[in-house]
């Protein structure tokens, strides 16, 4: 439904605690980093994290260790490497407002914190290649794109996301479900060749913004439709999503953005029968 594969995390920490952000991890709620950037002087003074050894990422790749067995046993593999994309880990590192200003007032200082994550980023995505051979594509979460304007987004975030899918992988996955018109066209460019999205712009659309060279994996409204509706609703959607396409090559059916708490096994089941079974 979502990711084809396995992977761990620890949510938005995941990455930042390695830089030594604080972390909570609510009992119902989404885990949360804090801030370890207060001014942009703070940057010359940030350390780039090694992945083998500090903040959440041992766990992370252990937890993979522990379950790879019974993957494999079951005949699958582990598959992408895995990680928050630059322009998400910086917001994170010094708060979104901040680092959106940061861009417009002192833009040196924002190419220095994104070359610093991006060197961090891959180490990190080379460690797991090297930890899981099997792996044969990357995949970053980054929905900060969907915050800039093109020529924000060509400045601060192509280059170091062009460096970042630059690894000889066949699969070069984006999730973005922040607003994605800006960024579609540009991810050919980007390097990107599977793209997950948010549910209200339509494939159609999407299909044309990016000149149908990239597969788009959506777009079934997540909490709404998947979470919220009858498993006949979910189909008649499903259904629907799929008469709307002139052209159903590059596209995974799926939901626009994660799976989200509350969703029923009738309703994935609906969804999964409706596209297998579907015919024009």
């Amino acid at each position: 439904m979502f990711l084809p594969g396995f992977w761990s995390e620890f949510g938005m920490c995941t990455e930042p605690s390695a830089f030594g952000a604080r972390c909570n991890f609510p009992e119902n709620d989404f885990p949360h980093a804090h801030r370890v950037i207060r001014s942009a002087d703070d940057i010359d003074e940030l350390e780039l994290p090694n992945p083998e050894t500090d903040g959440l990422l041992p766990f992370v790749l252990n937890r993979l260790k522990r379950a790879q067995p019974a993957i494999e046993k079951a005949g699958h593999s582990i598959r992408f490497a895995v990680a928050r994309g630059p322009l998400n880990i910086a917001s994170f590192l010094m708060g979104s407002t901040e680092f959106i200003t940061m861009m417009m007032m002192t833009p040196d200082k924002a190419h220095e914190l994104m070359r610093k994550v991006t060197g961090f980023l891959k180490s990190w995505l080379d460690l797991q290649r090297k930890t899981f051979p099997t792996i044969d594509g990357i995949f970053l979460l980054d929905d900060i794109i969907g915050f800039m304007g093109e020529p924000e987004f060509r400045e601060f975030g192509l280059p170091y996301f062009q460096e970042l899918y630059s690894a000889p992988v066949s699969v070069k996955f984006l999730h973005n479900d922040a607003p994605c018109r800006v960024c579609a066209p540009i991810l050919p460019e980007m390097g990107v060749n599977l793209f997950n999205m948010g549910f209200e712009v339509s494939l159609p659309e999407l299909q044309e913004l990016t000149q149908h060279k990239v597969t788009l994996m959506g777009n079934l409204p997540p909490r709404d439709v998947l979470a919220a509706a009858s498993p006949e609703e979910v189909a008649d959607q499903t259904r629907a999503i799929l008469d709307s396409l002139p052209d159903t090559r590059r596209i995974l059916m799926s939901c626009g953005g994660g799976v989200p708490p509350g969703v029923s096994s009738g309703n994935l089941r609906s969804f999964i029968q409706t596209v297998r079974t579907y015919k024009r």
